[in-house]
């Protein structure tokens, strides 16, 4: 018979404050080309695009940087990889089939990402960084000093791809709101995907490996197979980024891979928070989103945009993800119990 008692406290479902965020996040983010903001909207829509798409590549960068301990200073190269595999496939004439070119984009990086990882996990500390660079400078330069997809001119997407959808009618992206939506979907899939591997067995492992690789590896996990799984769906995830990118501005060239590019990347997790999605998604908006503001406020908005970041560090080391916590002295507790480790290192906020 069935029971008909009310549910205790230690039987009622939660929902833990970071999804709360994500939600009401999220449901801002779709909300927003719905509200009337005058002649300037459709170029905050397309800013926004940008952004998020930053975002995506900030999350990738995330999973090696802040779950598994490798500082990839090469991350750019998927990127590129991605976008210029989605305009060297895209037709000339017509639009191109989306999907096809997602996969192939994705797939391209995901590749790449495979055969650098096989070479370079074979360093540690300074060397690894210094060989993913050099990595990402080789692709710069394949790219940049010969003549595959236009060389140092770039080369043009002329049609943004469709997407069949499951009744076989195709959905074009060419109207900014629709992309906007495309946009926000790839990231907010991006995040539950990363989500649901840092909560599986193979993401708790990459934190342990992150912590300490001698111990994981005396425990028999085999800690190379996991670091390049981890550096693979990485690429793979910047792969996509990198497609977006290619369709939303239609135009690539060999800049996109170069250093500067990884190193934005890289900022934007040190400056939302190492260690956190979140911290990938803020990272990214106050990276792109203050840039824009101190472009338009000086010329010389980089000097602007170096000093925010070095007093973002210095006063937040735990970066902007960790301001709620120092505004909010009542979790004080909290961070005493994770410091504790009653909460597991590593675990997605």
């Amino acid at each position: 018979m069935e029971s008909t008692l009310p549910l205790t406290v230690a039987t009622r479902p939660r929902i833990s404050p970071a999804a709360i965020g994500w939600a009401l996040a999220l449901g801002a983010l779709a909300l927003f080309p719905l509200v009337p903001a005058g002649e300037g909207q459709a170029f905050y829509i397309e800013l926004l695009s940008k952004v998020m798409i930053m975002a995506i590549f900030a999350l990738s960068l995330q999973l090696l940087i802040g779950y598994t301990g490798l500082i990839s200073l090469g991350h750019a190269a998927y990127f590129a990889m991605a976008a210029y595999t989605t305009a060297m496939l895209a037709p000339q004439s017509e639009p191109g089939n989306g999907w096809w070119l997602l996969v192939a984009a994705m797939g391209a990086a995901a590749l790449l990402a495979l055969l650098v990882g096989m070479l370079v996990l074979r360093t540690r500390g300074i060397y690894f960084i210094m060989v993913t660079l050099a990595f990402a400078q080789m692709v710069y330069f394949v790219f940049h000093d010969t003549g595959i997809a236009g060389g140092s001119d770039g080369t043009y997407i002329y049609f943004r791809p469709e997407f069949a959808l499951f009744n076989g009618s195709p959905l074009g992206i060419d109207d900014p709101v629709r992309f906007y939506w495309f946009v926000l979907a790839a990231m907010a899939l991006t995040v539950a995907l990363l989500a649901m591997v840092l909560r599986s067995r193979f993401g708790h492992a990459l934190v342990g490996i992150r912590c300490n690789e001698q111990r994981m590896r005396a425990a028999g996990y085999a800690t190379g197979r996991y670091q390049l799984g981890a550096f693979v769906l990485g690429g793979a995830l910047a792969g996509l980024a990198g497609y977006l990118y290619a369709i939303q501005f239609g135009f690539v060239n060999p800049e996109i891979a170069s250093w500067h590019q990884s190193g934005n990347a890289m900022l934007m997790v040190i400056l939302g928070g190492i260690g956190s999605l979140a911290g990938a998604v803020i990272g990214a908006f106050a990276f792109v989103l203050l840039a824009e503001w101190f472009s338009t406020l000086t010329e010389h908005w980089q000097l602007a945009m170096g000093l925010f970041i070095i007093a973002a560090v210095a006063l937040l080391p735990q970066g902007l993800v960790g301001l709620g916590a120092l505004l909010r002295p009542g979790r004080a507790a909290w961070r005493k119990t994770r410091e504790n480790g009653r909460v597991r290192p590593g675990e997605p906020t």
